[in-house]
């Protein structure tokens, strides 16, 4: 009952934040109902089986550390976003369009002297808010799930690699393309996506982010503006009296460790109609982005080590069509451009967002018809054909997306 009544927190701690007046008041949690229903099977916030003690024993830590709601006294904001990782990530699914959060630029320059590149849309009394500059690139992001982290980190670049098509060789229509990014100074060369030259993007909606160090130690100070020891500097210069850094290193990798270790949720009921509608998925095409399976690499972790990844997904970068775009380059992405969103955890974002499900990267569709009608560029055949299907065949999709 706990990790289903996140979701119900989250709104507590939200509704407290944002005052009549947009001042920050400070978070309380309320104790949710007895009549709360309970979680449908499965859920997102379950680690993996046959763990150590010792990375049981940093999963606790780091699942503590995740749920904590932050307060000004312990360094929250001056500008932030969310009080607490949870906030924006309920029940560790995809948020809402209610948390989701902007990034802007104009074109390659990130506006840091403004700001950039993350719009804070909350301060804590006395500090002024920040304003999003006129005529920026600007992009709405929904966050995205957090569990099967360590299964996607684990992915060989060469596998990855293997689904390119830069140059539509094939002839398809499909040209995929990985994100070379450089990695921040602060990630460890030990840590996946660390070290100097190149390294594979594989987090983020246009795949911006090589590893969860970065990705967890710029959450903790772009959204909730608490500095660590990866990022010491505030993200405003109004400053706060908290000695720097207000989060330890190894709060950071705990979370880390909490994430790489959180395991996906397992698949629904696979029906005569779920098995129909899945050799339709493949044949129209939507396979040749979301790619069911890919296997790991080695790992000292049995639960990482060597084992498939029903990921749904080719973690590269595809031009989706002028519908979709938010015109906004984010490194080498352009504004088109999008990473193919894995399909894990389909069945349950309905019931883990108040049962409303939010699809696509600003979480515009409720539906997953309505998804795939915003498909365009790369995606146009495919869409297309899953339209000129029977009303029996187009359902037998939709069931099958339903059940991963």
């Amino acid at each position: 009952m706990k990790r289903f009544c996140i979701f119900f927190v989250v709104f507590i701690v939200v509704a407290s934040i944002n005052g009549c007046d947009g001042r920050i008041k400070l978070p309380q949690l309320i104790t949710p109902q007895d009549d709360v229903v309970e979680p449908p099977p499965g859920d997102f916030e379950t680690p993996f089986e046959m763990l150590s003690s010792d990375l049981s024993a940093t999963f606790a830590r780091g699942e503590e550390a995740f749920m904590k709601v932050f307060t000004i006294e312990e360094g929250l904001g001056p500008i932030f976003n969310q009080a607490g990782c949870v906030s924006c990530h309920p029940g560790n699914g995809r948020g809402m369009p209610d948390l989701s959060l902007i990034r802007f630029s104009m074109g390659h320059n990130l506006m840091l002297d403004m700001g950039g590149p993350q719009f804070q849309d909350k301060a804590v009394p006395g500090v002024p808010y920040e304003t999003l500059p006129m005529g920026v690139d600007k992009s709405t992001r929904l966050p995205p799930p957090v569990f099967g982290m360590g299964l996607i980190e684990n992915i060989p670049v060469e596998t990855i690699l293997s689904y390119a098509d830069e140059d539509d060789a094939d002839g398809d229509g499909i040209s995929g393309r990985p994100h070379w990014v450089t990695a921040p100074d602060f990630v460890p060369t030990t840590e996946i996506g660390g070290g100097p030259g190149e390294q594979l993007g594989r987090f983020g909606r246009k795949t911006s982010v090589s590893s969860l160090v970065q990705q967890t130690a710029t959450a903790f100070q772009q959204d909730m503006g608490i500095t660590n020891s990866f990022l010491q500097e505030e993200p405003s210069d109004a400053g706060d009296t908290v000695p720097d850094p207000e989060v330890e290193r190894s709060t950071v990798m705990d979370i880390v460790v909490f994430m790489r270790l959180l395991s996906p949720p397992p698949r629904g009921e696979i029906t005569e109609r779920v098995k129909r509608g899945d050799k339709i998925f493949n044949r129209i095409g939507c396979a040749s982005c979301h790619v069911p399976t890919m296997r790991t690499g080695p790992s000292p972790i049995d639960a990482l080590n060597a084992v498939d990844a029903h990921v749904y997904s080719d973690f590269l970068l595809h031009d989706m069509g002028e519908e979709l775009a938010d015109n906004r380059p984010d490194g080498n992405a352009t504004g088109t451009e999008w990473r193919t969103p894995p399909l894990w955890g389909t069945r349950l974002v309905a019931e883990f967002l108040g049962g409303t499900p939010f699809f696509l990267h600003d979480g515009r569709a409720t539906t997953l018809e309505g998804a795939i009608r915003a498909h365009g560029g790369e995606a146009q055949k495919a869409k297309e054909a899953f339209f000129n299907l029977s009303e029996v065949q187009q359902q037998a999709v939709i069931a099958f997306l339903e059940s991963l």
